[in-house]
Parts: C-alpha cells; structure tokens; sequence
C-alpha cells in the first residue's frame, strides 16, 4: 500500500497546539498489530493448553495485558491476570517463542501503513510538526521500513534503544519522554498517539499535552477503557485529526 498524500487537509486545532507528535507503531502507525497477537496466541496456548487453561483470547486479552508493553513485561502481565504462577525460565521461554513466531509472520508476511495515519503524518510535517515514533518492539525501524513511512519521521526510540538507555517500558513514560527530548520538545507541548492501554497510561503519567487513544476495534468498551487509562480523547481512525476547511 502506497503512502497518501494529504492534499489540503490540516491537522486540527488540538493538535496545532503541539509542538511534537508522538506515535506508537503497531496498531497506530502500521497494522502490525494483529501479527503480534496471532504470535502472542500461539505462544500462550503452547502454555496454557497442557494446564487445562482458557486459551488467550488475541482481542480482549492483547488489547488489555501485553499491547504496548515488552515482551517480557507483557507475558508476566498476562500470566499474572490468569493468576498463574510461572517461572521466570518459563516466562521467557514464551516470550522468545512468541518472538520466533512473530519474526517468522514478519518475513512471510506484509505490512502496511494505515492511511489515516500517512496523511496525518504528512499534514503533521507541514503544519511544522515533527513525528516521532516510539515502540517496545525491536522490529519497529523493520517494519516503518516496510510500510513505506519510515522517512516521514525525524525520530524514532525502539525496543533495542531503549534496551541500551535502561528505558522502563510502558506504562512509565520513559520511551516516550525519550522521543520528545530528541525533538527537543518538553513533552508538555507534545501529544501522543497511542492505541494500547499502557501506552495512553504512559503518556498521561509523562505529563504529555495530549494524549489521544486510537480504539481500532471499534467498540463502547475499548473506547471507555482508552479514556479511563488517561486518553484525553479516543478516534478509530488518526483521518479524524484532519480537517478540509479548519475546525
């Protein structure tokens, strides 16, 4: 998929109060995301089958224990809310599995770039707004890459650099705070784009300007549960931040 142009279209007054953007990947930037909750599924019914467990639910269970957070961090959440008691051999164990099985999908598989998203991205550079892109996962430049959109950004904070920082992962603001110190802007005047749960708590708790949940599925409770988490607002899709003729 091609990136769009944005033709005319501005960004709202919101966010033409920000003097920084910053974007997660998976989910918001790219649709990446339903390749790491197959892997995440498939990782976690490994483990959960032969304990006569529910098995991982790729909607509820992603959206609301590992979206957002690393791999270790996001298998120790979920295990956690199921109340189970696992090693911490065997809980990286299931974390490497689900890496295996996501860099396999990566190679085999496609990824694009949600065009709401390029068009926000583009209105976002002409209103003299620059993005940033912050994500837990070390395949973020990989697959900014392979969407296309990886030039429409003037930083970007991975998995493996905040590996190398010592960043704490979401919902501590760091990876975020990080991005907006390499644009040079307080995060005071910088909104955050987040679709994950630990991602809007993380840009709330940073201290964030605003801080905007994407709700991809679409529904009253992934809406509520963005807002409650710190979101200051929730769109489905980052077009609604544009506007034809202003607001």
């Amino acid at each position: 998929m091609s990136p769009e142009r944005s033709g005319t279209a501005r960004v709202t007054r919101r966010l033409r109060g920000a003097r920084a953007a910053v974007l997660d990947t998976d989910g918001v930037i790219t649709d990446s995301a339903r390749l790491h909750a197959a892997a995440w599924k498939t990782a976690f019914d490994a483990f959960l089958g032969p304990r006569g467990e529910r098995p991982f639910d790729p909607c509820e269970d992603y959206l609301r224990h590992v979206d957002g957070k690393s791999r270790l961090d996001g298998a120790a959440a979920f295990l956690e809310a199921r109340r189970l008691r696992p090693s911490e051999a065997e809980v990286r164990a299931i974390a490497a599995h689900k890496e295996r099985l996501f860099s396999e999908r990566l190679r085999t598989g496609s990824v694009d770039a949600y065009p709401g998203t390029v068009r926000l991205l583009r209105a976002l550079r002409s209103a003299g707004i620059p993005p940033a892109a912050a994500s837990a996962s070390r395949h973020a430049a990989e697959l900014l890459e392979q969407a296309g959109v990886r030039d429409l950004f003037d930083a970007l904070v991975d998995g493996g650099e905040a590996a190398r920082l010592g960043l704490r992962g979401k919902p501590d603001p760091s990876l975020f705070l990080e991005a907006t110190r390499r644009l040079g802007v307080p995060a005071d005047h910088a909104a955050v784009i987040e679709d994950a749960l630990a991602g809007v708590e993380a840009g709330r708790r940073g201290g964030f300007g605003l801080v905007v949940g994407v709700d991809r599925a679409r529904t009253p409770a992934t809406r509520a549960a963005l807002l409650t988490h710190g979101a200051d607002l929730v769109v489905e899709d980052l077009a609604e931040l544009l506007t034809q003729k202003g607001d």
